[in-house]
């Protein structure tokens, strides 16, 4: 399921120009081998990965798919030569500013290239908003409301900001994830633990930790209770959109 947004935006692409695909924030790799299956067959352009972190590059680097790897912040990364395609899967809704970010990485691309992004908007569902609202309440020291924004725009926010540089596809899918059950805590926390619950622990010691995770699964429980097996269904929405510069 984690890869089906991503493959769900692969499928509206065709068309490329000459020029290279560049999977901007690829950490490890995850789509390498359908974007080189969809475009690179045959040596016909090169996969390009970008990422900021040095870790994920060695590990996209071990798929042996890609044809160069740099490691980079895609806030001011910019390509040797046009791509043909920047594909983002799962990334952007790291860095701040949209509204300057998309229109920036849409000039990067070779006129009738494509710019194709797809983002989790999960900014409001409890899952999230429990974390902000306990942190808040438990640790109001430590967490102002700068921790409380979301760069990621609705669909229609991304059409009007990039309508007049091409040609625009946005909407929004709310995919409903059957989440296994899982002997260390909430599914839905195991999920998000490694994702959106990362910059609230690192503020806090071992014990604040400990107390903010149980506070966060007791709520939880209520707004995603378990299946009859222990599994939880998880709705969980993403925006995405293609440009055609």
């Amino acid at each position: 399921m984690r890869l089906r947004p991503a493959l769900d935006l692969l499928a509206q692409l065709d068309g490329l120009p000459e020029g290279d695909v560049v999977d901007l924030g690829c950490g490890n790799g995850a789509v390498a081998a359908d974007l080189r299956a969809r475009f690179c067959v045959g040596g016909a352009r090169r996969l390009i990965g970008v990422d900021s972190s040095p870790a994920m590059v060695a590990e996209a680097e071990a798929t042996g798919l890609y044809d160069l790897l740099e490691a980079a912040d895609a806030a001011d990364w910019a390509p040797r030569a046009a791509p043909a395609l920047i594909f983002s899967n799962a990334a952007l809704h790291w860095l701040p500013d949209h509204a300057r970010l998309m229109p920036r990485l849409a000039r990067l691309v070779a006129p009738g290239g494509l710019l194709a992004v797809q983002m989790p908007r999960q900014y409001g569902a409890p899952s999230h908003r429990f974390l902000r609202d306990i942190a808040g309440a438990m640790f109001p020291d430590r967490f102002t409301t700068a921790d409380w924004r979301s760069p990621v725009m609705a669909a229609g926010e991304y059409w009007r900001l990039l309508s007049p540089l091409g040609q625009v596809e946005a909407w929004e899918t709310e995919y409903v994830q059957r989440l296994d059950p899982s002997p260390d805590g909430h599914p839905v926390r195991r999920f998000t633990e490694s994702t959106a619950m990362r910059p609230f622990l690192a503020r806090l010691d071992g014990d604040e930790a400990k107390r903010f995770v149980a506070a966060y699964e007791e709520a939880l429980a209520s707004a995603y209770p378990a299946l009859e097996d222990g599994a939880v269904l998880f709705p969980f929405k993403r925006v995405f959109f293609t440009l055609r510069v």
